[in-house]
C-alpha cells in the first residue's frame, strides 16, 4: 500500500530562490509541451479513439513523452533561449511531461465515461502568478535524507525538515510544495504493509447524522460539537481582506497583503483538517462499522446556508472516515440519499412524513415515543446500515440483528 506523509520544511533564503528556479523551469516545460498539442477529435477508424494529438500538416500523430523530452528538455538546454533549464533536475522536468500526459488521459476518460465523477477540464497553461507550486523528485534524482535529518534535494540544497513522525519505510518519491501562504512542505510517498494497519475487531458500530448546529449526532446519544472555525475567524479575515483591497494592484505591498490573507485562510483550513482527522480516527478505531448518510453537499452549498456548509467540511470528513476504515479493516457504509432518516420512528419504524427544519423534537404518532430529531436520524442510519450489511454478507457477531 502506498501512503503519503507530509512534513513542514524550512528552506533558507538561498534555497527558496533555487526552489523558485526549479518551479519556473517546470512551468516552462509544461507550457512548451502544452503549446505543441492541439485538440483534434478522431472521427474515423484510421485515427483510432479520440485523443489529443500533435498537428503536423495534413497528418496527425499521438504525442509521445520521449519525443517531447528530447525536444523540450535535452535539445532545449543546448540553445541560448532555454539554457537555464539546467537549473532544474532532469527527472523533475521529465516527470512534468508524465503529469501532463496523465492530465490529458483524465480529461479524455471523464468525457468517455471511463473516469467516474465530475467532468475533468483539459490542462491549462501555468502562470508565474500561480500562488501554489510543486516539484516532484523521483529516485532518479537521487534525493535522500541525511543523518542530521535534513532533506537533500538536487539543485536546491539540504533543506531542514520538521519531523513530526517517523517514516515507515524508505520513500520512493518526494514532492516539494509551496502553498498559497508561502509555506513549504515535503510530501513523501512510502510503501507500507497493509496488514500492519489492521486493528483488532470490536463489537460496536455507529450511525452518524451530520448537521450544522452540532457537527455530528451519534446513534448512541452522544454528539460532536461544531467548531465553526470559519465563523470564529471572520473578524480577522475581514480585516485582512480590507487591507488587501486598499493596496495598489501589482505592487509589492499588495503581494504581502495577499500572503497575509492566504495565511489566515490556511489557519482555518489546517484547524478544520486536524479536527476531521481526530474524529475520523476515533470513530473508525472504536467501531467495527460506521454508517452515515449520503449528503448532496454540492447542492446545499448553493443555498443560503452555503458558508456554514463549507465551514463544516462534511465531504472531507466522510472521505477521511472512508479511507481510514479501509486502512484499519473496518466497514464504512453510506445509506441511500433518499432514505427518510428524519421521517421514521427509530423504535417502531412508523413513518409520519417530512418535517420542517425548525422542528427539532417530535413525538411518534404511532407509539408516542419522544424523539430528538438528530439523534433519531442517527439511529435510523445505523439500522439501515445494518440492513445493508446483512443483505451483502453474513451478519457480524456482536452487531445485533437488523431492525425489520
Amino acid at each position: 500500500m502506498q501512503l503519503r506523509y507530509q512534513y513542514r520544511v524550512y528552506p533558507t533564503p538561498g534555497q527558496a530562490i533555487n526552489a523558485r528556479r526549479v518551479f519556473g523551469c517546470k512551468r516552462v516545460v509544461w507550457n512548451d509541451a502544452l503549446s505543441r498539442i492541439s485538440p483534434v477529435k478522431a472521427s474515423n477508424k484510421l485515427l483510432g479513439s479520440p485523443r489529443w494529438r500533435i498537428a503536423e500538416g495534413p497528418y496527425l500523430r499521438v504525442p509521445k513523452n520521449p519525443d517531447l523530452s528530447r525536444e523540450l528538455i535535452t535539445a532545449a538546454k543546448k540553445t541560448g533561449e532555454r539554457a537555464w533549464l539546467s537549473n532544474a533536475p532532469v527527472g523533475v522536468l521529465q516527470q512534468t511531461l508524465r503529469d501532463l500526459d496523465k492530465a490529458w488521459a483524465a480529461h479524455e476518460d471523464s468525457k468517455t465515461g471511463k473516469r467516474k465523477g465530475a467532468r475533468v477540464a483539459p490542462p491549462r497553461f501555468k502562470s508565474k502568478k500561480d500562488s501554489r507550486e510543486s516539484a516532484r523528485f523521483t529516485a532518479s534524482d537521487r534525493f535522500r535524507i541525511l543523518e542530521d535529518g535534513k532533506l537533500r534535494l538536487p539543485k536546491i540544497g539540504d533543506v531542514r525538515v520538521k519531523w513530526t513522525r517517523d517514516l515507515p519505510s524508505v520513500p520512493t518519491s518526494v514532492t516539494l510544495v509551496k502553498d498559497r501562504s508561502g509555506r513549504y512542505w515535503a510530501s513523501f510517498v512510502v510503501e507500507t504493509d497493509p496488514a500492519a494497519d489492521i486493528l483488532p475487531p470490536v463489537d460496536s458500530d455507529q450511525g452518524i447524522d451530520l448537521g450544522l448546529t452540532r457537527f455530528a449526532v451519534l446513534a448512541d446519544g452522544s454528539h460532536i460539537a461544531s467548531p465553526k472555525y470559519l465563523r470564529r475567524a471572520e473578524k480577522k479575515l475581514k480585516k485582512r481582506q480590507r487591507e488587501l483591497s486598499r493596496k495598489k494592484k501589482g505592487s509589492n505591498n499588495r503581494d504581502k497583503a495577499r500572503i497575509k490573507v492566504a495565511r489566515a485562510h490556511a489557519q482555518v483550513a489546517d484547524a478544520r483538517r486536524n479536527f476531521h482527522h481526530q474524529w475520523s480516527h476515533k470513530l473508525t478505531s472504536e467501531n467495527q462499522a460506521v454508517f452515515t448518510e449520503t449528503l448532496n453537499v454540492r447542492g446545499m452549498a448553493r443555498g443560503r446556508l452555503a458558508k456554514s456548509v463549507h465551514d463544516a467540511g462534511w465531504s472531507q470528513f466522510l472521505m477521511f472516515c472512508e479511507y481510514k476504515a479501509i486502512r484499519h479493516g473496518r466497514t464504512f457504509v453510506k445509506v441511500a440519499r433518499d432514505f427518510p432518516s428524519s421521517q421514521m420512528c427509530s423504535f417502531c419504524g412508523f413513518r409520519d412524513g417530512s418535517k420542517p427544519l425548525h422542528i427539532r423534537e417530535w413525538a411518534c404518532g404511532n407509539c408516542g415515543t419522544w424523539h430528538d430529531r438528530d439523534w433519531n436520524a442517527g439511529r435510523n442510519v445505523r439500522h439501515e446500515g445494518r440492513r445493508i450489511l446483512a443483505a451483502a454478507e453474513p451478519p457480524t457477531p456482536g452487531l445485533g440483528a437488523p431492525r425489520r
